[in-house]
């Protein structure tokens, strides 16, 4: 079968993006043998926790009611906690995002009078109201219940380590790290990176909770954040670790000790984790998770695609095709909105649900600027499947994240492309 004159006949791709696809291709088989090789490492690692704790179909019973003594539920916590490098865990279907995961990591530790430390800048948008930095009074925020903040920016896009050691207060009980870049221009951080500031922060005062917000970044390297000392660690069972299985959830590890405080948070002092009915969904999380890594591969193949096409096509991306990936979120800087919306539309059709749907910039929940997102998922949200999001401000960045088979996120791609340079 001639696969160029399919791609003609059913996304009205033009030689020109084929030809650019075609040659970009090379790059991607080029660069992509490092992210096979953390790709086996990884899968190998969930494999080993699967067989340590006996996995069996006992575990995927479900649970009503209360849920105590919800054995796949617990031991799926130790799974967890043994391929993040931590000593306990916390995955629950009932986390609604990754925003909940890494709010209820702040309001289990955090009390008032205490400061959270931002130590790679400002945080992602959904977290502005939590922190209290927009929004109005009174609904709840860290600034609510007298927690003080600060933040420092990153310099030359890297911790700023001396200018975080300075910030450190005898108030400071929280310093948070972001791995993925989030909507700026820049690229996303290693866990070396983060493990280099952990053990300045620790140098200060090792009873300082070390947290990092891992989302996008889960299996992309070798090396989690515990395994580099964070004490808490948190992101959404819809991104990488679900493995575009996963129907809901979010998930936490860290220490035993602040685990049991998160775990207070996510239902009341008292209760922790001993209550939460799994309602049939360990399954799910228990697959996603085995299939995680191999996934993460598919979606790394396929940002590197976005990034040699969109090269070629003279954009500026971010990171480059020859770029160290710490995260699979790919950027690139389109300039106008209306090429922004046209990129999302064009993710949007080569999706494999909703693909007749055209996405327009509107007002979502939670971010301060109008934003546009193409994400034909088989479930509502999941990054980790195929997605394109940005948001309407200036230099109008698409930020393109998943692919749970590389082969088909190459046609979506190329739509994108199609529709770009098609943008008078």
């Amino acid at each position: 079968m001639d696969i160029n004159k399919f791609y003609k006949n059913t996304y009205n791709i033009s030689d020109e993006v084929l030809k650019i696809t075609e040659n970009a291709e090379k790059e991607v088989e080029k660069y992509a043998d490092n992210a096979r090789k953390v790709c086996e490492y990884n899968s190998v690692k969930v494999l080993n926790a699967f067989n340590k704790h006996k996995i069996c179909e006992a575990h995927f019973y479900p649970t009503t009611g209360y849920g105590y003594d919800d054995n796949g539920r617990d031991t799926l916590d130790m799974v967890y906690a043994d391929v993040f490098g931590a000593e306990d865990a916390l995955v629950r279907h009932n986390i609604v995002n990754g925003t909940q995961a890494i709010s209820l990591c702040f309001y289990g530790i955090l009390r008032p009078g205490d400061t959270v430390v931002a130590a790679t800048g400002r945080p992602y948008d959904t977290l502005e109201e939590v922190i209290g930095l927009r929004g109005e009074n009174g609904n709840g925020s860290l600034k609510d219940f007298g927690i003080n903040y600060k933040e420092v920016a990153l310099k030359n896009d890297k911790i700023d380590i001396d200018a975080l050691v300075k910030s450190i207060d005898k108030t400071c009980k929280m310093v948070a790290f972001q791995r993925s870049k989030g909507y700026a221009w820049r690229n996303s951080l290693s866990v070396d990176e983060i493990g280099e500031a952990i053990t300045a922060v620790k140098s200060v005062n090792k009873d300082i909770v070390c947290f990092v917000d891992n989302c996008y970044g889960e299996f992309v390297e070798e090396k989690e954040p515990c395994d580099v000392g964070a004490d808490l660690a948190a992101g959404s069972l819809i991104k990488n670790p679900g493995g575009g299985i996963c129907r809901s959830g979010g998930y936490i590890v860290g220490t035993k000790r602040c685990i049991e405080l998160v775990s207070y948070r996510m239902t009341c002092p008292g209760i922790g984790r001993e209550c939460g009915a799994s309602l049939g969904e360990n399954r799910f999380m228990y697959q996603g998770l085995f299939l995680a890594p191999h996934i993460v591969y598919q979606s790394i193949k396929s940002a590197m695609l976005v990034s040699a096409v969109f090269d070629k096509l003279g954009f500026d991306v971010m990171p480059k095709i020859s770029d160290r990936r710490t995260d699979i979120i790919q950027a690139v800087k389109l300039g106008n909105g209306e090429k922004l919306v046209k990129f999302c539309q064009g993710i949007q059709k080569g999706a494999p649900i909703d693909s007749f749907v055209v996405p327009e910039a509107w007002d979502m929940p939670g971010y301060e600027s109008q934003v546009v997102m193409a994400a034909g998922a088989f479930t509502r949200g999941s990054s980790i499947e195929i997605s394109a999001d940005g948001p309407m401000r200036e230099p109008y960045i698409a930020f393109y994240q998943g692919g749970l088979t590389y082969e088909t996120a190459k046609a979506a791609i190329m739509s994108a492309a199609e529709n770009v340079i098609n943008c008078k």
